[in-house]
Order: structure tokens, then C-alpha cells, then sequence
């Protein structure tokens, strides 16, 4: 998402008059399609489990298969969280099973998702957000309409939650290893207390009963140390060994993997495994030649480990680090007169530069702003990141004319290496000087670099009023009721 000083672009929505509204695709089929059967079927799971409820849940990893299969096994994830807990949306996040694309989709053109229990709203701004933060994300309707991995678990959600938030409903196609990690580059502020993740999962498919407890064994403790490496060391090790029958070790791969990425360096979260049960323990379904693995597991706060609110922090970089991405910056600008892209070797590169995270490049000549262009998110490593956002402040602000040789001479670059975003519940939290702004409001957003308020000498309400103002066009008072984020930056410039 490439973004101007202090007005960063999200995809606006379109006013909708009539609300549009998700039908269930699978009542009937996969859970019962009559409320009150529904109710009691549900409530019975819940109560049957033994999982007891544990404060401050921050995900849930849940099988989707047909309640007789696999209801049990996700009624043990629902009872680990308080019914009480006030969560501000759910985030929820499965594979497709009937249509082919690439990245997530994120469903912004329903207002509400029905079950035969009731309505839950989409938190469609929230969807939006994310589409406009990556490219990565996308609104494929379709991906939506029949898939059930998602809508299976609303019925738990509307009886286990005294309060249920509205929801962000994801669907992951087919995406490498670097989109991947994009995906959980930008989910990643969110995983904080006020969210929760609900990871939409079965595990091996259709191997004998002995062959999957084998199989779902190993995969439930690569998930359970939090190593996203090992998990994935695990899908392929089951892979190459030919188990009879075996289809996959996980149809939610991708979005376990995603969620085990964005647990990354945090150390205040731990893993819980709460049951594993295949269809072939189902009491009347239970052919065991060929079963459905599911196994459920919780994500929660350590006890007496300090609440993080998603954002991982920033990083220090050291003097030689500095000084390359200076000249990245410079050198990208030059040879693009030449028609080149110029970028360091890969000898040169440490893994801090290789780290994805947002960065801002600012031009000053004689003093004055020249031009300004950086990414909040990170979506790809850091010197590519600081190459491409020194030539499109050169030349693609449109706030100046493109950048000449002759003044290229005499510009002066700054470079702000961005934190992760941290979304805020009051603007008592931000610091002055230290913390960036960025602020979203009915699809307008406006973001001010920490400096900012160094350099204005402004109040907080001044530094809030005129992003909100001057950035976000949201007007004075408008941060008063937007969604506020903060986050740091490492500034240094050419001495």
C-alpha cells in the first residue's frame, strides 16, 4: 500500500441501502437446520466438555466437519472461552474447499452472516482495512457462498458469547511461503486482547483410524510448540510417507501456519491442546477404515506474563545498517534516471535488512519537504522496501513535480523505519514524539510520522485535530470516534 505523507489510501467502500445478507449454505447437512434442535445440540456439547474457561483466550484452532463428526471436538476450543468475554470482533479464518484462487479473501459485501440461531454482523470496515493494506487480500465473493469451514463455527460463537462482535470472515486460497507471511504481516497488529482468531481446521483425511492417530499425533505436537517451522517440517515428513490414503495431514494448513507466524517473539502466548478425537470414534458414523482427524487447541495468555497488544515492537539497527539503507535510498534515486534499479548485494544484506517491515523515505531541499512516500505494513524486506519508497518520493509524489539530477545533488534523505501497528483504545496512550498515528474513519484514513510532533511542537489534541483535519479529511473532532493506531520509528538521515 503505497502512501503519501500523513494520507494513506484504504479502498473506500461503497454505500449499500440494502444490507446483504449471507444465507447458510450447509444447515441441514452439516449442523441442524431447525433453531431449537440447533440450540439444544450445541448446548449439549458445550456442557459435555471439560475444558474449563480460561481468561484472556486469544485463539481457537477448530475442526469443521459435521457436528456428529467433529462437534464434540470443537465444543472443547468454545468451552475454554469465559462466556463473558467482550471481544471487539472474530476473526475467522479457514481454507476454500470449492473455489480456486490466490491470497485471502475477506467478505466486505455482506453485512450479516445468518444461522438458524440469528444474525452476526461483518465488521466490513475492519475487512476493508485489510484489503487495503495488502494486495495479499482481496474481496472474492464467491470464495464465500458454499464454503462451510467458516460457518460452522457461528452457531458456537452465538451460544458460547454472552456479547457476539461482529466478524471478519477470511477465506485462504492457494499462496506461497512469502504470501504467507504477508497475510500474518498484516493480521498481526490484531491479535491482541481485543480480538479473537478462530482458525477453521480438520487434520488428516481419510487414512485408517490408526494411520491418523499416528499422523495427527505428530502434527498436534509440531502445533503445540508454536514452531511454525516445525509444523511445517512435520506436513511435509507425513507427506513423504505415504500413508495409505492419506489426502492431507490438515485441509487448514495455511491458516494455521499463518497463525502460528503472527505468534512469532511473542512470548506472553502459549499453545494448549484440549482434545483429539477422528470420526471413526463417532458413535453411529464410525467407519474406521477411512477417517477425518480433528483436534482442538486454544491460544492463551501465559500466567503472569505481561498482556501484549499485538504490536512485536521495533528493532535497532546498527550504524552499518544505516549507512546502506542511506545509500539504497540515494542510489535507487540516481540510477533510476538511467532507467535502472540499483539495489545492494546479497553479501551486504544482514537478516535485519531482510526483515519485512514498513519504512518511509522523506526528501528535503534547503530545509523543506520534497517529497515523502513509505508503506505503514510491511510486505516485503526492508532495503526493497526503502529502494522502491526513495524513487516514488522522488517521482510519484504528487504534491511536486518529479524529482531533477541537478536537485538530487542537494536533497537531503531521511529514512523512518516503522514498528508493527498497535491499535489503541485511548489517545491517552499515545506519546508524543515517540509514537506515530494512524487514524481510519468510514474508509478515510490519515497517518502522522512521530517527528511530526516534535518538529510542530503541537498538543496531543492538535497533533490528533490536524491529522484528522489536514490527513484523514475527516475533520477536527473526527479522531474522536475513529480507530486509532500507534506505532514507533527509527529515524536517521544523511548527516
Amino acid at each position: 500500500m503505497k502512501i503519501r505523507w500523513g494520507n494513506c489510501v484504504y479502498l473506500r467502500r461503497v454505500s449499500i441501502i440494502m444490507a446483504k445478507i449471507h444465507s447458510p449454505a450447509v444447515a441441514g447437512q452439516f449442523y441442524p437446520a431447525d433453531a431449537d434442535t440447533l440450540k439444544t445440540v450445541v448446548d449439549g456439547f458445550i456442557d459435555a466438555a471439560v475444558s474449563r474457561p480460561d481468561a484472556g483466550v486469544q485463539a481457537v484452532i477448530v475442526p469443521h466437519a459435521g457436528y456428529v463428526f467433529s462437534g464434540a471436538v470443537a465444543a472443547e476450543a468454545y468451552a475454554s472461552i469465559a462466556p463473558t468475554e467482550r471481544y471487539e470482533r472474530v476473526f475467522l479464518i479457514g481454507p476454500s474447499h470449492r473455489e480456486a484462487f490466490r491470497g485471502a479473501s475477506v467478505d466486505v459485501e455482506c453485512d450479516w452472516y445468518e444461522t438458524p440461531l440469528g444474525r452476526l454482523r461483518v465488521d466490513t470496515e475492519a475487512g476493508f482495512e485489510l484489503i487495503g493494506a495488502d494486495s495479499i487480500f482481496r474481496d472474492f465473493h464467491n470464495a464465500h457462498v458454499r464454503e462451510h469451514c467458516i460457518e460452522v463455527q457461528l452457531p458456537f460463537l452465538q451460544e458460547r458469547l454472552r456479547e457476539v462482535p461482529p466478524i471478519v470472515p477470511i477465506i485462504i486460497g492457494s499462496v506461497d511461503g512469502g504470501g504467507l507471511r504477508r497475510i500474518a504481516r498484516v493480521l498481526g497488529p490484531y491479535m491482541n486482547e481485543d480480538n479473537l482468531f478462530v482458525i477453521s481446521s480438520d487434520f488428516s483425511h481419510y487414512p485408517s483410524y490408526e494411520d491418523a492417530c499416528r499422523v495427527d499425533g505428530a502434527t498436534g505436537e509440531a502445533i503445540a510448540s508454536g514452531s511454525v517451522d516445525r509444523f511445517l517440517d512435520v506436513l511435509l515428513d507425513n507427506a513423504r510417507a505415504k500413508v495409505p490414503n492419506l489426502a492431507t495431514s490438515a485441509c487448514g494448513q495455511l491458516p494455521i501456519a499463518a497463525l502460528l507466524m503472527m505468534m512469532e517473539g511473542r512470548e506472553e502466548l502459549e499453545i494448549r491442546h484440549l482434545d483429539y478425537r477422528n470420526s471413526g470414534d463417532a458413535a453411529v458414523y464410525g467407519d474406521k477404515s477411512e477417517v477425518v482427524g480433528y483436534h482442538a487447541f486454544s491460544v492463551v495468555y501465559r500466567k503472569g506474563a505481561e498482556k501484549n497488544t499485538g504490536a512485536s515492537g521495533g528493532f535497532s539497527l546498527t550504524a552499518e545498517e544505516r549507512e546502506l539503507l542511506l545509500e539504497t535510498a540515494r542510489r535507487s534515486i540516481e540510477t533510476a534516471f538511467e532507467g535502472k534499479y540499483w539495489l545492494p548485494s546479497d553479501t551486504q544484506l544482514t537478516q535485519t535488512l531482510k526483515a519485512e517491515c514498513g519504512a518511509f523515505v522523506t526528501l528535503h531541499l534547503h530545509g523543506r519537504l520534497r517529497g515523502c512516500i513509505g508503506n505503514i505494513v510491511g510486505v516485503r524486506p526492508l532495503y526493497k522496501t526503502v529502494a522502491e519508497m526513495a524513487r516514488a518520493a522522488a517521482f510519484e509524489d504528487d504534491r511536486f513535480r518529479p524529482l531533477t539530477r541537478e536537485e538530487l545533488e542537494q536533497v537531503h534523505i531521511e529514512i523512518s523505519v516503522l514498528s508493527p501497528l498497535r491499535q489503541i483504545s485511548s489517545p491517552d496512550e499515545i506519546v508524543l514524539g515517540r509514537d506515530g498515528v494512524l487514524m481510519v474513519k468510514d474508509g478515510r484514513s490519515g497517518t502522522f510520522l512521530p517527528q511530526v510532533a516534535d518538529e510542530t511542537g503541537w498538543t496531543r489534541e492538535e497533533f490528533l485535530g490536524h491529522c484528522a483535519r489536514d490527513k484523514a479529511g475527516i475533520g477536527w473532532n473526527g479522531w474522536k470516534d475513529a480507530d486509532l493506531y500507534v506505532y514507533q520509528a527509527e529515524v536517521f538521515d544523511e548527516q
